[in-house]
């Protein structure tokens, strides 16, 4: 089972920006990748996920601010997030998109001035 480690979070003024990683443990580029987060006392929602052959979808909240992107050599993807808002506040995880299980630790991000 493919597992996942996140990093790249942090302490963040509004504004500003993250890039977070997510390096999987085994084959991920037949899968379609996603990243999710999860803030205290809401449930995990979908931010963005992107296909094998690179489609993408974003929630409405993070579109045109955060953008998705893989190495499949790596077995790597990453989230590059602009213009960080305090409601962008959450976990962030990644995992394969609807899979529901394997989670990883997640990383913290956390927007404040």
């Amino acid at each position: 089972q493919v597992q996942f480690v996140e990093s790249g979070g942090g302490l963040v003024q509004p504004g500003g920006s993250l890039r977070l990683s997510c390096a999987a443990s085994g084959i991920m580029f037949i899968y379609t990748m996603a990243w999710y987060r999860q803030a205290p006392g809401n449930q995990r929602e979908l931010v963005a996920s992107m296909s094998p052959v690179r489609s993408t979808n974003y929630g409405d909240s993070v579109r045109g601010r955060f953008t998705i992107s893989r190495d499949n050599t790596k077995n790597t993807v990453y989230l590059q997030m602009n213009s960080l808002k305090p409601e962008d506040t959450a976990v962030y995880y990644c995992n394969i998109l609807d899979r529901g299980a394997g989670w990883g630790q997640g990383t913290q991000v956390t927007v404040s001035s």
